[in-house]
């Protein structure tokens, strides 16, 4: 399994409770597709949200997002971490 980190934008002003609900929303189905979402971040004033998964592929992190209803703008590969 590879590590990947996402990226959203466009969120500005997100609450607290907004990426809690996002994140629960893709832990709910991650398990079809073989996704672990471990946590998420996000910055109110830029309207970015990151998050860190464990997942087969890139496509299937996007896969669970599109169907929780918040696509990735960005999705990368972190395959070294200290």
């Amino acid at each position: 399994m590879t590590m990947y980190m996402d990226v959203h934008r466009g969120m500005k002003g997100i609450t607290a409770a907004q990426p809690k609900e996002a994140h629960e929303a893709d832990t709910a189905i991650e398990r079809e597709e073989g996704v672990h979402f471990e946590r998420a971040w996000a910055d109110p004033e830029s309207g970015t949200v990151h998050c860190l998964s464990t997942a087969p592929s890139a496509d299937a992190v996007q896969r669970i997002h599109e169907r929780a209803g918040h696509t990735a703008d960005e999705i990368h590969a972190v395959p070294l971490a200290v």
